[in-house]
């Protein structure tokens, strides 16, 4: 019987969140995408881009997935291992999230950089994926950008339809009360 990908995934990283390592097993475990799904990276739902992570980290990593322009690395998960305390203005709050998990300043810099080693190594071993990420790179932030815009537009739209139709029902009298 083949093995899930999911199976895999919790198998490499022995059942612990690849990015602060705690115990899945004893967390509320997420679907994670390293390259975040939104306006500004490339994320798909495909293996070597898909892990498994405890809910906060990924809450957290949002952060990072969610600016337009990255400064610690080329991508919201590498930007999110790289805060050491060394590079970022104070407070950060990414930095502070680090600190919650490793109080030690040395340890929470290796560890980080345990962290992203090893997911760099997990997704060394999809080079399909890798080889099709820069030429994603390049073309997707103009369709992203076109894809929420007119998801914005359509948003709009339904919402004001929605808003008249709910101002014609309140001007429809009711059985048994008189309009005035």
């Amino acid at each position: 019987m083949a093995q899930s990908y999911e199976d895999l995934v919790r198998e490499r990283f022995a059942n612990r969140c690849p990015y602060c390592s705690c115990d899945l097993t004893s967390t509320v475990a997420v679907i994670e995408h390293l390259d975040g799904m939104n306006r500004y990276r490339a994320g798909l739902h495909v293996p070597g881009n898909v892990l498994v992570a405890c809910r906060r980290c990924n809450s957290e990593k949002r952060r990072d997935d969610s600016r337009p322009i990255l400064l610690l690395a080329q991508s919201g998960w590498e930007s999110f291992l790289s805060h050491d305390g060394s590079r970022c203005p104070a407070p950060c709050l990414t930095c502070g999230y680090w600190e919650t998990i490793w109080a030690d300043e040395t340890e929470r810099g290796a560890r980080l950089s345990e962290n992203l080693g090893r997911i760099r190594s997990f997704r060394n071993a999809f080079p399909e994926f890798e080889h099709v990420l820069p030429s994603l790179n390049e073309t997707l932030p103009a369709l992203l950008t076109k894809v929420y815009s007119d998801c914005q537009v359509f948003a709009e739209r339904e919402i004001k339809s929605l808003l008249q139709r709910f101002e014609g029902i309140r001007d429809v009298p009711r059985p048994g009360k008189s309009k005035t």
